[in-house]
């Protein structure tokens, strides 16, 4: 699934291309929106809320998608073919006089009035990229679960919006911290969730993400999708296992000499 920064690009550029400008081109192309009209209204902006993408449109609407693990956007100027991606994955089309954003395979397309956002975005926790990013809110909301495994509670969306897979294993690296260890023996989570913050923030202009410093390949990232590779620090092999529960499992990468195991709690003391 992409992460924060990814969709808050996508929804920069969709903005830079369609913001201010009339539609004159729209099709959505799923059941419930197929009779939908938007010709004629005209975006007024586009902006990512975590991982959701909000289309503001004249007239009190706001058209909602998601990229989940296989959407995108494609651009492409005025009059050409957009060439993404095969013509039967298209899921919507909003274009004007300049330029035509096309969505393969977009999820979750929803028109509701712009009044109304909340009830498709207002779960969300504080969003990294965005003007409510709030730390310490982040961090009262990851505390509520002590016990959950602190790689699981980074990913729910629910506590903060827009680390993915790729941040959570990073950050954690970082952080010297094991994915399985509980939030509630995690030392410093305001310092956590901070970074994660800083890293997205670094990215957010261009589509390469590296958290090393680094692009070349195997370099820009410390662990994630570096299984069985050596870390890049003490010559680990890294690890990679699903964590989770099914159907909501994701691999997490740790190197387990960087990021040792949880201790478990000693027992009680003999009276």
């Amino acid at each position: 699934m992409p992460e924060g920064d990814t969709v808050w690009l996508t929804a920069r550029r969709l903005d830079q291309a369609l913001a201010t400008r009339m539609i004159t081109v729209a099709e959505l192309r799923v059941p419930q929106l197929a009779t939908v009209d938007l010709l004629g209204h005209t975006v007024l902006q586009v902006l990512a809320r975590g991982k959701h993408i909000l289309t503001r449109l004249s007239g009190g609407l706001t058209l909602h998608s998601h990229l989940r693990m296989d959407g995108s956007w494609y651009l492409c100027r005025a009059g050409e073919r957009p060439r993404g991606h095969p013509g039967h994955l298209i899921r919507a089309q909003l274009g004007n006089t300049e330029w035509l954003a096309t969505g393969y395979r977009v999820h979750d397309l929803r028109l509701v009035r712009t009044e109304e956002e909340g009830g498709l975005v207002g779960h969300l926790g504080p969003d990294l990229l965005g003007p409510d990013w709030d730390p310490e809110e982040a961090v009262r909301r990851l505390r509520s679960e002590p016990d959950r495994p602190i790689g699981e509670a980074l990913l729910e969306q629910r506590n903060l919006a827009g680390i993915g897979n790729l941040y959570k294993s990073e950050v954690l690296f970082l952080a010297g911290v094991n994915p399985w260890a509980p939030v509630g023996v995690v030392p410093d989570l305001l310092g956590l969730v901070s970074r994660a913050q800083r890293l997205l923030y670094a990215n957010r202009e261009h589509p390469e993400q590296s958290t090393t410093g680094m692009l070349a390949r195997g370099r820009a990232h410390w662990v994630y999708e570096r299984a069985g590779e050596p870390c890049l620090r003490c010559r680990t092999p890294i690890r990679r296992e699903l964590q989770g529960v099914a159907p909501r499992q994701r691999s997490s990468f740790w190197c387990p000499t960087c990021q040792p195991a949880p201790s478990a709690p000693s027992p009680p003391s003999p009276r």
